[in-house]
């Protein structure tokens, strides 16, 4: 957490290793959600005053305001807390604040091995498409775990190279020497000076990237990652939200279509098959748990479909009397097998990886 900052009456739900996220929904109702279940605190601020001074004091550190003209804004601390803010009178009764806190428990992939996102050898065969600079898109919903996935990933970028962030609320915290985090800013009251995630992408292009990774993509930005990754820039991680590996591909014509290039809808197509390579899809279950639940290879057009091969699946056995989530991912035997091969003849796959099991 930022120095200086007074959260006064949430700062013994920040301070709570059990509470994931805390949802302010004006000064006199806070809930966190522990274990996958949100419930109402007893805590309380005093006025809407209050939880205005806070956000200031959160917001100025990052050199970001809220107010009349700027009435939402999202940032994230040191720790990797993301906050996002609102004000009335788009938030009708009262200042929202919901803080997304990072669990401090996961430091390293194997992490969330341990904690049931994925298998070991789910594990390995990512690790080998980071090794192989294979173009990704992580999907899913909010708060499903794919920012926390990548920051794990990103600790096995090669050591040389020179990685560019783009996000609209910079999140990541890579530890490479050569990183730059690139950050969108919205118009001032005069509506000038916004640079949009396009601005950024197309300007990371001339600052000599051997890696790009681009926050949230939900617009036109969509066919700039794309041509990214048809211009030589290999090894491009992208987040999309969507329902499923399917969905992302027609979220991905979707946003191409509107940045306004007159182009086909084969096309289109042909240029995602030509630069997406994999989809790994999070899932976030009914008792908090979540979950890696499709790795997804984008294997070309057939009849003018792209045709999708799901690499791994989660298998949902069952839910116990508790609620708790019980399953496994599990390779496809019909396409997992061939694809893992071919980055084994390739010599990117390390058997050596996990030192604990």
């Amino acid at each position: 957490m930022e120095k200086n900052v007074d959260l006064g009456p949430i700062q013994k739900l920040m301070d709570d290793p059990g509470v994931s996220e805390i949802m302010i929904n004006g000064p006199k109702k806070i809930f966190v959600e522990k274990e996958g279940k949100k419930v109402l605190t007893d805590a309380t601020f005093a006025s809407e005053e209050e939880i205005m001074k806070m956000i200031e004091g959160i917001y100025s550190v990052g050199g970001k305001r809220i107010y009349k003209y700027i009435p939402y804004a999202d940032i994230c601390l040191e720790d990797g807390t993301r906050v996002n803010a609102i004000i009335p009178p788009m938030s009708r009764f009262g200042t929202a604040v919901t803080f997304r806190k990072f669990s401090k428990d996961i430091r390293m992939l194997e992490d969330l091995v341990r904690n049931g996102t994925m298998t070991e050898k789910a594990a390995e065969l990512l690790l080998g498409c980071v090794k192989g600079k294979i173009n990704m898109i992580f999907s899913g919903g909010t708060s499903t775990g794919k920012t926390t996935l990548l920051q794990m990933l990103s600790r096995h970028f090669a050591t040389g190279e020179r990685v560019i962030t783009i996000e609209d609320a910079a999140e990541l915290r890579l530890i490479q020497e050569n990183v730059i985090s690139l950050e969108t800013r919205v118009p001032d009251e005069e509506g000038k000076g916004e640079v949009t995630l396009r601005d950024l992408i197309r300007n990371s292009l001339r600052m000599a990237p051997d890696r790009l990774v681009i926050g949230e993509v939900r617009g036109a930005e969509a066919i700039d990652m794309l041509q990214a990754m048809a211009t030589g820039h290999r090894g491009t991680i992208g987040i999309i939200h969507g329902n499923s590996p399917k969905d992302v591909i027609a979220r991905l014509e979707t946003m191409v279509l509107m940045s306004g290039v007159k182009l086909p809808l084969i096309e289109i197509r042909r240029i995602i098959c030509s630069t997406v390579n994999l989809i790994v899809h999070f899932e976030r279950f009914q008792d908090g748990s979540r979950r890696i639940t499709h790795i997804t290879e984008v294997r070309g057009l057939e009849k003018e479909e792209i045709m999708l091969n799901d690499l791994f699946l989660f298998n949902l056995e069952k839910i116990d009397e508790d609620g708790k989530v019980i399953g496994r991912l599990k390779p496809t035997l019909r396409y997992y097998p061939l694809f893992f091969q071919r980055f084994r003849r390739q010599g990117l796959l390390d058997d050596k990886i996990f030192v604990s099991d």
